[in-house]
């Protein structure tokens, strides 16, 4: 006999249909870190300085856009609901958009590199279109504290999945594709793809989910930035979470430089780096859940972060090591990573509710909207750090598709940039988690709606089933 669902669960259909975005969302933060730096630096020639200007200045113009796409989606009224029509519109926008930043209209040199940071401008504006209506969802679709986090479980676990075959796959079909300007045109093409069924997914996966109502907002978009940058749980949670994302996005951006010029595997190492990268992170997802449950999000982002950092750090070691070694190592920090993740996006929603139920006005969009803004600006920051080093270390661009010779200053600054700068970056930020609490406030109580850290975790326990 199948257990009924307990106050504000969601169906199985409703976790699997919104996990699905996280394809989008996965092969969008993924790629362009991954593949953009060194497309434009050994395949179209471009300076490995400019060529960090022309990965973070699009992806920056996120920081202004996305608190409007946020209180335009808080605003919206439509039958299907305020964000649904945005992950259907907009992530098949980001699709075909997608796949013209590597339509290489102009070939090499500057007329080139103009076309990429324009097509990546474009791309980065409809992705926000996405991105914030997909991440306010949550705190809509479920009241329950223990749920958010069953839900998020589900998002990380496609968003790993999607990191793993976007990842992983991506630089092979450069490769089956001739390599250069033809490899990654195709490579767009199956990005592109995966886009648009992670998008198509959430929108009909979550059909029949709460959508939520159209309440009161502040009147202008200031106040409600006002509102949120107020909110200190918040703020301490978004910092945190974007200078630990810039870390993240120095490695990713240092892959394929990591896989040949450390690990002297051109051909297979990337795709090997990723497969031992997000392969555990699918494995202990069900372990960090537990984890949650007993120490609470706080405590266990703490200690995700924590193995994250140690792992880059351990990193730096990996020319004298085996090889062996150092893939074992990359899934030491694919387990952080999977519970930096799980947590940090778990506790998003909780302040937005916590609020929400504090002010009695809706604007999750506009929290949301701050949240997205800051991730994408620290995924953006992460090439542009990386692409600094290299330029400070003096690594040689090639226009021919293949990495030309460097020197060894040149090899140490893309070791450096793949392990000690990321570490640097994850683990300093954790100490802001101090000033992460939320207090339950007596008529969340009165709903079975539970807010806060370890404190309320515990509480938590004696209400809602795991």
């Amino acid at each position: 006999m199948k257990t009924p669902p307990g106050p504000g669960s969601l169906p199985r259909r409703v976790h699997a249909g919104y996990a699905l975005g996280s394809l989008a969302t996965g092969a969008f933060g993924t790629v362009p870190g991954l593949l953009l730096l060194p497309y434009l630096t050994d395949t179209l020639g471009v300076a490995a300085g400019l060529a960090a200007l022309l990965v973070l200045l699009p992806k920056a113009w996120d920081v202004l856009v996305n608190p409007v796409a946020g209180r335009i989606s808080d605003r919206t009224r439509s039958r299907w609901g305020a964000r649904r029509p945005y992950l259907l519109v907009a992530g098949l926008a980001l699709a075909v958009l997608f796949a013209s930043i590597f339509a290489a209209p102009f070939g090499n040199g500057s007329g080139a590199a103009a076309y990429v940071a324009f097509a990546f401008l474009a791309t980065a504006t409809a992705f926000a279109f996405f991105q914030v209506p997909y991440v306010a969802m949550p705190a809509e679709l479920t009241g329950d504290y223990a749920e958010r986090t069953r839900l998020m479980t589900w998002r990380i676990a496609v968003l790993a999945l999607a990191i793993l075959v976007s990842g992983a796959v991506a630089p092979l079909v450069v490769s089956a594709g001739g390599d250069g300007v033809a490899g990654h045109r195709w490579m767009g093409l199956f990005v592109a793809v995966l886009i648009a069924l992670g998008a198509l997914g959430a929108f009909l996966g979550t059909r029949s989910a709460p959508t939520g109502t159209v309440g009161e907002s502040e009147p202008t978009l200031r106040a409600q930035l006002a509102v949120a940058g107020a909110n200190r749980p918040f703020r301490a949670l978004l910092i945190c979470f974007v200078v630990q994302s810039a870390g993240v996005a120095t490695i990713l951006a240092g892959v394929n430089y990591f896989a040949g010029q450390i690990l002297r595997d051109e051909e297979s190492g990337p795709t090997l780096l990723f497969v031992c990268f997000v392969g555990p992170a699918l494995l202990v997802m069900p372990v960090w859940s537990r984890i949650g449950a007993r120490l609470g999000k706080r405590t266990a982002l703490v200690v995700a972060s924590l193995i994250l950092a140690v792992g880059a750090f351990a990193l730096v070691a990996a020319p004298v090591l085996p090889a062996v070694a150092g893939y074992l190592l990359v899934a030491l920090i694919g387990v952080g990573y999977a519970g930096q993740q799980v947590f940090a996006l778990a506790m998003l929603p909780d302040c937005i509710a916590h609020e929400t139920a504090r002010t009695g006005r809706r604007q999750a969009g506009v929290f949301t909207g701050l949240w997205t803004a800051g991730e994408t600006f620290g995924l953006a920051l992460g090439p542009g750090i990386y692409g600094l080093v290299l330029q400070l270390s003096g690594y040689v661009s090639s226009d021919t598709g293949s990495a030309a010779a460097q020197s060894d200053t040149a090899r140490l600054g893309v070791l450096l940039g793949f392990t000690l700068i990321p570490a640097l970056l994850i683990a300093p930020p954790i100490l802001l988690l101090r000033q992460y609490t939320l207090t339950a406030h007596s008529d969340l109580a009165d709903q079975g709606v539970v807010l806060g850290d370890e404190s309320v975790d515990r509480h938590e326990k004696g209400t809602v089933t795991p």
